[in-house]
């Protein structure tokens, strides 16, 4: 599916806000609600936006100790402990590298004894053989991505 530089400005105003109104992205681009709607619907469709979703400040809600942890893994046990982290509720994200760790995660943990028991469950999982967590001290960006 080609995206045009229209397609791009929708999900621009989606990404901001994904509950803006129709009428409101129509009249910034100077476009009719019906011809916003439709490209909508076929880049949903099309799969180019996968989903809406809310952003929550983790901090406000408990979460004061947030890890991105290098995680690296014997061959053998890649997509069984890919599986196990992913299935775990403290780990908010999870991706397959091709750098210096086979997976990295981001884990929110309640506080820092939280995170330390933690990162010493994930070394216990077979085939786990070392872990190199950066401990989130703030954030200077934060942005959704197109």
């Amino acid at each position: 599916m080609d995206v045009d530089e229209i397609d791009l400005a929708i999900i621009k105003e989606l990404s901001e806000n994904a509950r803006k109104a129709f009428s409101e992205i129509a009249d910034k681009l100077k476009l009719s609600d019906v011809a916003v709607i439709k490209r909508v619907k076929r880049l949903e469709s099309d799969g180019v936006i996968r989903r809406y979703a809310l952003i929550v400040d983790p901090a406000r809600i408990g979460y004061k100790k947030i890890s991105f942890t290098g995680i690296n893994v014997r061959p053998e046990k890649f997509f069984e402990i890919v599986a196990t982290l992913k299935a775990k509720d403290y780990v908010k994200y999870l991706a397959i590298t091709s750098g210096d760790h086979e997976l990295i995660a981001a884990i929110w943990a309640r506080d820092g004894e939280e995170l330390q028991r933690i990162h010493q469950e994930i070394l216990s999982i077979e085939g786990v053989l070392s872990i190199y967590p950066a401990i989130l001290a703030d954030i200077v960006k934060a942005e959704q991505y197109v």
